[in-house]
């Protein structure tokens, strides 16, 4: 059974063994591995702590990774959880305005620097820093007609590596307000201001004759009513539009479409960032009542078109523990790849395994449950990012709490091996028609589990094998058409599941990875 990862945001409101995921890898691999000059880490992506919704410190966090031997821990606490909701026309001030615990409410420096304590406290795992953002929401129906309801509360992506805290400061998100703007919407609603003209003149006007003469003076307590009348509403439109500033896309828009995303994607390049699209697949639907007021629905539908829609982000959390399509032979993922080998798109469409961990209370998850494994060129902050941005890496899903899969070997080679590629890797068979793809599987237990594995070349599985761990299998693709691209990616199930990032065979230009 699998359940959905999407922890209730509204929530607030109302162990394995050491190497379970993973272990070392095999002699034969760290050879290969040395020799080119790349380590293994093993990562745990997508990570809460207490300084948003999760139930571990930071410094806990550390410890559960040290103790379950995981290499990285990647947080991506919530960014801002600030939700509201108004009655139009006066929906600055007829308001409900939700927040749960977030990096904003605890602070950006703040957060950044605990994690650089932890980190000296720990330097056996590297912490690195990021946020979940969804940078937009939005509100359709009615609380009168009972079908009020919030969209895409968790449409979110994943910002990894930003280090100053004015990098996060300005992210463009709803419930961000350091990123609202100013624009001519502001002068205007400055203008009930001049309201206060009329009602000072109409309140500072003379006496009629009849008033100064010890008669009723309707005139004056007419004049003066207005006045009152006035500068209340000039105070009510006033205090309804602040603080003048506001969200470059509105909560009350639904025709926005994926531009509050793109947005977000671009500010985070700018800003030297890994920017990743969160479990795309994955939903959320959830009531709640609110009495004589009726209810509110929250709902984020599965979103696998943000991935074809949205250019710039470096990846994607493309295994989790929930039903998936994207990755599946000829599938999305095989198309994005399609379009950034071709030259269509700039950037690798690199998959990532997401933990989406808030503490070993949340759904029975442990923290190496689902992980990613990283082949950096140093064992700093840098080279994995580097590695991420390049998918030099595989993820891997853990079933049982026994034992999981590790991928020991996968790579793709010509000219009888002299030269070789692994993920995330361009190999240029310069002419070369001898492709073969080399897999090596097995189990941190040593034991013996059945498993099934997929070679996908191009979107078309050109190979398929079962078997029994520790499993190897040469691949020798004699139908690799020549002088174009091709992608090889590996996929393997059984009482666990892999999914490699594609090595790329073809004459791509260099400087594409």
């Amino acid at each position: 059974m699998r359940e959905t990862m999407r922890p209730p945001i509204w929530r607030v409101l109302a162990a394995g063994l050491v190497g379970g995921v993973l272990g070392t890898t095999s002699a034969a691999l760290a050879a290969e591995e040395a020799k080119a000059g790349l380590t293994p880490l093993v990562a745990a992506v997508h990570v809460h702590s207490t300084a948003s919704t999760g139930s571990l410190s930071l410094d806990a966090l550390a410890e559960r990774a040290e103790r379950l031997g995981l290499d990285v821990v990647i947080l991506t606490d919530n960014f801002a959880l600030e939700y509201e909701y108004g009655l139009s026309p006066v929906d600055g001030v007829l308001k409900r305005t939700v927040g749960l615990p977030s990096v904003l409410r605890y602070g950006l420096a703040r957060y950044l620097n605990e994690i650089a304590a932890v980190q000296a406290r720990h330097p056996r795992v590297l912490l690195i820093p990021g946020v979940e953002v969804a940078p937009h929401y939005y509100w359709t129906g009615s609380l009168w007609r009972g079908d009020l309801t919030m969209h895409d509360a968790q449409k979110n992506l994943l910002v990894i590596g930003l280090a100053d805290p004015q990098g996060y400061a300005t992210l463009p998100a709803i419930g961000n307000p350091a990123s609202y703007h100013y624009d001519e919407r502001t002068a205007l609603s400055l203008a009930p201001a001049v309201l206060f003209v009329p009602a000072v003149w109409l309140w500072r006007g003379r006496l009629s004759v009849a008033g100064r003469r010890g008669r009723p003076a309707c005139g004056w307590t007419v004049r003066r009513t207005w006045a009152l009348l006035l500068t209340g509403a000039a105070l009510l439109l006033l205090v309804n539009a602040w603080p003048f500033s506001r969200p470059a896309f509105s909560a009350y828009d639904a025709r926005l479409g994926y531009r509050p995303y793109q947005a977000l994607i671009d500010a985070v390049n700018e800003r030297g960032g890994l920017i990743f699209w969160s479990m795309p697949e994955a939903r959320d639907f959830r009531t709640f009542s609110f009495g004589w007021l009726g209810k509110v629905i929250i709902q984020t539908d599965p979103h696998p078109e943000a991935l074809m829609l949205t250019q710039g982000y470096a990846g994607f959390g493309g295994l989790y523990q929930e039903a998936r399509t994207v990755t599946d032979p000829g599938g999305l993922w095989d198309q994005l790849i399609h379009l950034y080998a071709s030259g269509q798109r700039t950037t690798p469409p690199a998959l990532v395994g997401e933990i989406a961990f808030h503490g070993p209370d949340h759904a029975g998850k442990e923290l190496d449950q689902v992980a990613t494994v990283l082949w950096v060129s140093e064992r700093t902050v840098a080279g994995v990012l580097d590695a991420l941005r390049r998918g030099r890496s595989y993820a891997v899903e853990r079933y049982r709490k026994e034992f999981g899969y590790r991928l020991d070997d996968f790579r793709v080679e010509v000219q009888g091996g002299v030269r070789t590629a692994g993920p995330g890797e361009i190999l240029d068979p310069e002419g070369a028609r001898d492709v073969v793809v080399r897999l090596s599987v097995s189990a941190t237990d040593h034991g013996r589990h059945p498993l099934t594995a997929r070679i996908v070349r191009s979107g078309q599985v050109v190979a398929r094998m079962e078997g029994w761990t520790p499993f190897a299998y040469a691949f020798v693709d004699a139908t690799a058409p020549a002088g174009t691209w091709l992608a090889y990616r590996v996929q393997v199930v059984g009482e666990g599941e892999i999914l490699s990032n594609p090595v790329y065979v073809g004459p791509l230009p260099k400087e594409k990875l």
